[in-house]
């Protein structure tokens, strides 16, 4: 008589370093720890602190919660960032006209600097990691990107 073979359990199927979302944060990590290796020394920041300076840059007037969604990161860390970012004057913080307890983030002249400073260095990074790729791959990544990041949200 043949015994029945067991199905494996979801738990026994799941290979961590194949999952998808674990492979996604690895890449990540690595890159956001390389881009932050050159400029940690240099401008004494965070990750949590670029991001900070690179959404304002580009968005002045956000509030800290404005940042934490469109960067996805946790609010508290947000919240330090800005605090730390505020100390050394490297971001403004002045209350909305509308409503007092938000606080309207702007970058100073010395924010400005460093996002000035720091973005060839991001950029460079991302063209290097970019160059592994062909035109076509390039392309081709762009849009699983954009689509994974839609199927994302209907998780």
């Amino acid at each position: 008589m043949a015994s029945a073979k067991r199905k494996p359990t979801p738990a026994e199927l799941l290979v961590l370093e194949d999952f998808l979302p674990y492979r996604l944060s690895i890449l990540s990590n690595r890159v956001s720890r390389a881009i932050a290796a050159r400029y940690a020394d240099t401008f004494g920041l965070t990750i949590p602190e670029w991001r900070v300076i690179a959404v304002l840059g580009r968005r002045p007037g956000l509030t800290a919660k404005e940042i934490a969604e469109a960067t996805e990161m946790d609010k508290v860390a947000v919240s330090r960032a800005v605090a730390k970012l505020v100390e050394s004057k490297r971001v403004a913080a002045r209350a909305d006209r509308d409503d007092a307890r938000k606080q309207l983030l702007s970058l100073t002249a010395q924010g400005e600097s460093v996002h000035a400073r720091i973005a060839p260095i991001a950029l460079e990074n991302e063209q290097r990691l970019l160059a592994t790729l062909n035109v076509r791959e390039r392309e081709q990544l762009d849009g699983l990107i954009d689509r994974l990041l839609v199927a994302a949200k209907a998780l």
